[in-house]
């Protein structure tokens, strides 16, 4: 086994750490380390790795941003999502964009080889601290996903829109509709998924899978 890693972070002691600790497994060879997005989606057009360690927050794209594209782009890359985000709602979304890991970055050494070398064979790997909340996560959406509202194809298309960051003005022009009649949706929208506020909306889309 012989496996090419990326490491996509934004702290360059981080990136210092992840190296020094990879030096150590012969296996595993760094092909490239890059502090944003942009920097990566140049890199990737040369030298595209086995398995990319991307962080989530980097400071001009975020990782559930950069993953769609890159996995459109160089599918056979694994992408092992590194972050301090201890949430299963972003390991429920990475996952669903077709990220394979995600572990922490206070996670042992061992744990991070380990997810590298699962990834690398295709295969999911998800930090063992974060698996009963994760499993608590699942449980949860499918006890609300059987409560999921009734919506018309229209409504679940601005609401997919929505969701994608189109704006009030851009679904209009694309649908080729009214700002009136987009807010009306919206509106219907607000009402049928019992929420108050823009976040509260893409947040319960996505929580209920309406968006995709």
């Amino acid at each position: 086994m012989n496996i090419r890693i990326a490491i996509a972070d934004d702290h360059p002691m981080i990136i210092g750490g992840l190296k020094n600790m990879l030096s150590v497994y012969p296996h595993i060879r760094l092909a490239g380390a890059y502090g944003n997005g942009a920097d990566l989606l140049q890199g990737l057009q040369e030298n595209q790795p086995d398995v990319l360690l991307l962080d989530i927050q980097l400071p001009d794209k975020t990782g559930d941003m950069l993953a769609p594209v890159i996995l459109k782009h160089y599918p056979d890359i694994r992408i092992l999502a590194l972050t301090n985000l201890n949430s299963a709602l972003y390991v429920h979304n990475m996952l669903r964009m077709g990220v394979l890991g995600y572990v922490l970055k206070n996670t042992d050494p061992e744990v991070v080889i380990r997810a590298v070398e699962t990834v690398y064979e295709g295969k999911q790997f998800i930090d063992p601290a974060l698996l009963d909340s994760l499993d608590q996560f699942t449980q949860r959406m499918k006890r609300e996903s059987a409560l999921k509202p009734a919506l018309t194809p229209r409504e679940k298309e601005i609401l997919r829109m929505t969701v994608n960051g189109d704006t009030i003005q851009e679904i209009s022009e694309k649908l080729f509709i009214g700002l009136r009649t987009v807010e009306y949706y919206r509106s219907n929208l607000f009402l049928k998924l019992d929420v108050r506020n823009m976040a509260g909306l893409i947040r319960k889309a996505l929580l209920l899978g309406l968006s995709e």
